[in-house]
């Protein structure tokens, strides 16, 4: 018998995979569990409405976020002031055809958004969508 294969305590030609496929398992849990975790999040506390849509998925839309104390962020981008922001959505949503959705702590004064949403309109954005939750449904008591 010639080969790589002998009958008594000859070397064998398998190659054991059950290790490196236990390897691969692991490791795709771990990005699983961490690929949410590396996107930035920022603390906003959302305004309530009673239709809310859910926000596409895709990555052909930028998230303008506004914090309780007024600091923008375009995606993670922090936006230093409203002069700069303008610079900021030509180059990053008209330039690149995103679509733009505004997300504001419902802490922001009115006249901030008004202000943000007319700077978003003088650049050239016509659409743009406003993040908010669902409005939760407040059980009310009979009275006889």
């Amino acid at each position: 018998m010639g080969g790589m294969m002998r009958k008594k305590g000859g070397l064998v030609s398998e190659i054991n995979v059950t290790p490196f496929v236990d390897v691969m398992l692991v490791l795709l849990i771990i990005f699983m569990v961490t690929a949410p975790l590396m996107t930035l999040g920022f603390d906003v506390d959302l305004p309530q409405t009673k239709t809310v849509d859910v926000l596409p998925t895709d990555s052909d839309h930028m998230v303008l976020s506004v914090t309780a104390d007024g600091t923008m962020y375009l995606d993670e981008y922090q936006v230093k002031d409203l002069n700069d922001l303008e610079e900021f959505l030509k180059t990053m949503v008209k330039a690149q055809d995103k679509q733009l959705f505004l997300q504001a702590d419902k802490s922001v004064p009115y006249g901030v958004v008004v202000d943000i949403m007319g700077r978003v309109k003088a650049v050239g954005i016509e659409k743009m969508g406003v993040v908010a939750e669902p409005q939760e449904e407040k059980e009310v008591g009979k009275t006889n």
